[in-house]
Parts: structure tokens; C-alpha cells; sequence
């Protein structure tokens, strides 16, 4: 056993980076090659926080497709104390089942590592057949609401303060009743009203089930290519705190969509919000914001409808940011296994190339089929490494690709600088060595520590609460944003974080993202070894509000027109 092995196993933050300076320490001593770099681990603090969600897909031997979609993860500041609270999706068992129906969870930080399930008196146990959400403040009164995505009619609950929430989904005219997968809010005509887009899936019922097999003999869930697609949904916010149906009129109606992850990103930088989804078995779509409440599909020029053989991919979920460091974003797309994860860098000039092969990512994931997938920086160090949680839709899929598993392990790529990657996850902890069925996946600071944890959802089986230990060696800094003539949330606003020596990143406020999930607003920036940051924001309005010499480990709180009303140092270390 190696000394980076040894400090693995100590449970406290403080001692596993005292050993492993020290393990460096001592293979320089000893003249030996010097170690693989210490990597942040992945801790099991589930049961110590006290969440005991447990997803129900519904599934009693009938196979029908829905059953393998579930389930996501939400983070939001319901009662806006400052810390993340979560809100899990839940199914429910089919018609005719015995019991009482599962509901969706809302579970409360406690500020001392541990929630409470808050969901009764919240409002919110509904039995729904929910897939997953998004949360914003679409009504702009200081409170995040929370629309929840599910088969048949969604749902937006208006967040009334006091803990509580109200459906408040005929009055808005947001029910939009297909079969819903990811959401996400912002402000697509920059009017500083929070807009909403869901991505919608294939036209199912149970009555319309079809039958399905890969040996000829027993039931398999079907695949997507066997139901007819469904266009995703537009919805542009009104004054009165209403929904218009705009998809036809804004041009981003698609029939034929069969869309699971969606993402924003101002690809082309003229500073409207464009908008990324990924198909699954259909060409992606990229639509360009024309800044005249319009979308043009672009996806084909830019190069990221299809795979590279020009055979469209199962798009998973999907995220974008700047990971390349060349101030424009770029996305990363999970697919089905065989198929390797997608990573686009944005080449500036409308064009997209899929890195994924000369990466790294692409030959670590050959054999995956990712679900969530997003960006976040893990150890701070400043660089945007990837999160991919994995599981396979069927259960019997040995039978067929012995070397494809249901159950499958995650993969966190680190990354090494110059666009290169590599996974890390079977140095990250025992957290990430277990194969389970993942579906939906965020990143949260839930103890306020400094560094990004994580929570994955599975399908039909329990969430899972992973602490980070040890990626806070570095600095960093939050910024959360408070719009005034921007919406509430600040959704869209680029954050751009300058240290000395040049070094420039830049983040984007977002919903939505990953697979039918949303991780925290606020967004935390690695800063490595610099001590202190210039920040600017640039607002959805126009506005710029600029904050000089940001000491690092601290959350800064920025509102527009007023730049930083609050600056709180993380705990100590």
C-alpha cells in the first residue's frame, strides 16, 4: 500500500492532507518517482446527514420505458439562509399497484451536516411521476420556486416563504403534459423576467406500450428509436407572473426531438442566451439566440448534431462552460455506451470539435452510458475537471455486451491542463468505486466548506450524499448574484474572476444542466495558489458591476447597480 493509499483512509479532512504533503515528502527523501498528484476524496456522508430518499420507478416486471428514466436531483435555497437544501424527484408505482403512492422529497440543510425532511410540511408530497426539476424566482419576489418535470402534467410550485409552497401550475400555464425530462429557467429576450424551457421526450402510455426484446424471447425496454419524438417547450414570462406558450412562434419547435439534457450558453458571445439540447437517438440542436425573441438551429454548421462518424448519438445529459480556458464555451454531452461522452471546444468561429478522443474522456467512457454529466473544479485548482455519473437502461444488458454492465462506476476527470484529462475516481475514495444505476447528478457546497460536493440520484434505488474531503487545499471564491433590473436570480449573468499573472475564468449563473437535475446557483471559482481576485459581473440588463481585490475563501455577494453587499470568509480550515 502506498502513502497516498494510507492517507485515503483517514477520516478527517485535516489529517488526509497532512499525509499527503507528507507522502510527497517522504518519496523525495526516498529518491523514488514522485507520486501521482494528491486528488480530492469522495466521502459517503449519506446516512450521517440523514437523507433516506429512495427513488420508485414504478417497475413490476412489465418493462415499460419510462421505468428506466428516473430520477433527479435539485439544489435550491428554499428558505434563503444561505445554505443549499435538496429536492429529489420521486416516480410512483403504476395504476392498479397496492400500497400508498411515493412522493417527491425536500430535504432542509441543517447547518451542522445533517437535513430534515421537510417535504409534508412544505407543500410538496404530491405523488407525481416525476423525472426531475429546476428552480428559479420566476416571479422575481426573493423566493426560488421549483418546477418539477414529470410523465404527463409538470408542475411549478410557487415558493410562498415560511417553508411552504403552492401549485400554483394552471394559474401560470407551465403544465405542459408530455413526458418531461430536464428544465431550465432564463431569461432568453433579457426582459429581467425568468423564461422557462423543458425538454420533452418520447409520446408513451401505457396503452401504447410496445414489446420489446433483445433475445428474441423475453421483454427488454424498448429503445427511443421505437416511439415517435416530441418537441420541447417554450415558455416566455409575463408581468402578471404567467406563461406564454412561444415554442412555434420563437422557432425552436422540433417534432421529432427526443431530448433529455438542455444547457446555456452564449456560444457565438454577442451576449444573448443560446440554447444547447441533446437528443437522444436524434440530432442535438443548438439554437442561436437572434436577440429578436427568435432561435435559429445551428447545430449541424457548428458541428454538434452528430457524432463524428455522422450518425446521430443517445445525448444524454449535457452541460457547457469555458473548459478550455479560451473565454468562450464549449459542452459536454453524455451518451450511451459504445458511444463515449462527447467534449466540444469552441473554436470562436461557429464551429465546435469534439475533443473527446485526444482528451482522454472519450476512451475512459467507451464503455459507459452517462447520464449526468457536468463541469465543476473539484480541488480548485482553477481548471474545469467533469463529473459522470453512469448506469446502463438495461438490466439485462449482459446477456447481449458482456462487457457493458447495468450497474456501472462514475468517472471524474480531472483536469491536467491543455485540454487533457484524466479519471481519477478510482483514487477519489471508496464513495466512487461502487457501481450503481445513476441517473441524476449536482454539485453543492452543502457544508460550507469551500469545496464542491456531490449528490447522485439512481434509478430505483437510494440518493447519495458524497462530502469532499481535501479540495479545498487550494483557494477559491463564491460569488452569488442578486439582479434588480436583471431577474432576481442573476440566471445568465457572466462571472469573470482576474488573478494576478493574468489568469481569467469566467462562469455563468445557470439552471438546468446535468441530467434532469440543477446544481447550486452561486458559483464557485478555483483560484489555486492566488490569495485574492478581481471579480466582474456582467448582467442579463447590460449592467457591469465590478468588485477590486476579493480576498479568496470567502463568499461575495454582488447585487447589480450596487456591487458587493456582503463578503463571508468560508469556516476555517
Amino acid at each position: 500500500m502506498d502513502l497516498e493509499q494510507r492517507a485515503c483512509q483517514v477520516g478527517s479532512r485535516r489529517k488526509l492532507l497532512g499525509l499527503s504533503l507528507c507522502a510527497v515528502a517522504l518519496a523525495t527523501v526516498a529518491g523514488g518517482a514522485s507520486p501521482a498528484p494528491a486528488v480530492a476524496q469522495f466521502t459517503d456522508v449519506t446516512a450521517a446527514a440523514k437523507i433516506a430518499f429512495k427513488h420508485t420507478s414504478g417497475a413490476a416486471g412489465k418493462k415499460f420505458l419510462p421505468e428506466t428514466m428516473g430520477s433527479g436531483v435539485v439544489v435550491l435555497d428554499f428558505d434563503g439562509d444561505g445554505w443549499p437544501d435538496l429536492f429529489f424527484a420521486n416516480s410512483k408505482s403504476w395504476p392498479g399497484a397496492p400500497g400508498a403512492q411515493p412522493v417527491s422529497a425536500l430535504y432542509r440543510n441543517n447547518h451542522d451536516g445533517t437535513f430534515a425532511d421537510v417535504t409534508r410540511a412544505a407543500g410538496l408530497a404530491v405523488p407525481l411521476y416525476a423525472l426531475g426539476g429546476a428552480a428559479g424566482d420566476y416571479d422575481n419576489d426573493g423566493l426560488v420556486d421549483l418546477y418539477v418535470t414529470c410523465l404527463g402534467a409538470n408542475h411549478l410550485f410557487r415558493n410562498l416563504g415560511q417553508g411552504k409552497f403552492a401549485d400554483v401550475t394552471a394559474k401560470a400555464g407551465v403544465g405542459d403534459p408530455g413526458f418531461s425530462t430536464s428544465a431550465l429557467f432564463f431569461d432568453y429576450d433579457k426582459d429581467g423576467r425568468l423564461d422557462l424551457y423543458v425538454a420533452n421526450y418520447v409520446t408513451w402510455s401505457i396503452e401504447k406500450d410496445l414489446f420489446c426484446t433483445l433475445d428474441g424471447k423475453r421483454k427488454s425496454y424498448c429503445t427511443p428509436e421505437s416511439y415517435k419524438g416530441q418537441s420541447g417547450t417554450l415558455y416566455r414570462g409575463r408581468p402578471d407572473g404567467t406563461f406564454e406558450d412561444a415554442t412555434e412562434k420563437a422557432g425552436v419547435k422540433n417534432p421529432s426531438a427526443k431530448a433529455l439534457g438542455i444547457a446555456i450558453l452564449d456560444f457565438d458571445g454577442d451576449s444573448w442566451p443560446d440554447l444547447f439540447v441533446a437528443n437522444d437517438t436524434q440530432p442535438n440542436r443548438l439554437y442561436r439566440n437572434g436577440g429578436n425573441g427568435t432561435f435559429k438551429d445551428v447545430a449541424v454548421a457548428a458541428g454538434v448534431a452528430f457524432g463524428e462518424t455522422g450518425v446521430a448519438r443517445a445525448g444524454m445529459g449535457t452541460d457547457a462552460a469555458d473548459w478550455k480556458g479560451t473565454g468562450r464555451p464549449g459542452l459536454v454531452v453524455g451518451n450511451f455506451s459504445n458511444e463515449m461522452i462527447g467534449l466540444y471546444q469552441n473554436e470562436g468561429n461557429g464551429l465546435f470539435v469534439d475533443e473527446a478522443p485526444a482528451s482522454g474522456v472519450g476512451a475512459a467512457s467507451q464503455l459507459s452510458l452517462t447520464f449526468a454529466t457536468f463541469f465543476f473544479d473539484v480541488d480548485l485548482d482553477g481548471q474545469l475537471d467533469i463529473f459522470a455519473a453512469t448506469g446502463h437502461v438495461a438490466d439485462d444488458i449482459g446477456a447481449v455486451q458482456p462487457k457493458v454492465t447495468h450497474a456501472q462506476k462514475p468517472h471524474l476527470f480531472r483536469a491536467l491542463g491543455g485540454g487533457r484529462y484524466e479519471d481519477v475516481a478510482p483514487r477519489a475514495g471508496a464513495a466512487l468505486q461502487r457501481a450503481v444505476v445513476a441517473r441524476g447528478a449536482a454539485h453543492l457546497d452543502f457544508d460550507r466548506d469551500g469545496d464542491l460536493d456531490l449528490v447522485v440520484t439512481t434509478n430505483n434505488g437510494p440518493a447519495y450524499l458524497l462530502r469532499n474531503d481535501g479540495g479545498n487545499r487550494n483557494h477559491g471564491l463564491r460569488v452569488k448574484t442578486v439582479g434588480t433590473r436583471s431577474n432576481r436570480d442573476g440566471i445568465g449573468a457572466v462571472v469573470t474572476v482576474s488573478v494576478a499573472g493574468g489568469r481569467v475564468q469566467q462562469a455563468v449563473v445557470k439552471s438546468g444542466s446535468s441530467y434532469c437535475s440543477q446544481s447550486e446557483l452561486p458559483v464557485t471559482v478555483g483560484l489555486g495558489t492566488a490569495v485574492k481576485a478581481d471579480v466582474e459581473v456582467r448582467w442579463p440588463s447590460g449592467r457591469v458591476d465590478r468588485v477590486a481585490g476579493a480576498a479568496a475563501d470567502t463568499t461575495v455577494t454582488i447585487q447589480e447597480e450596487k456591487g458587493a453587499i456582503d463578503i463571508a470568509p468560508w469556516p476555517r480550515r
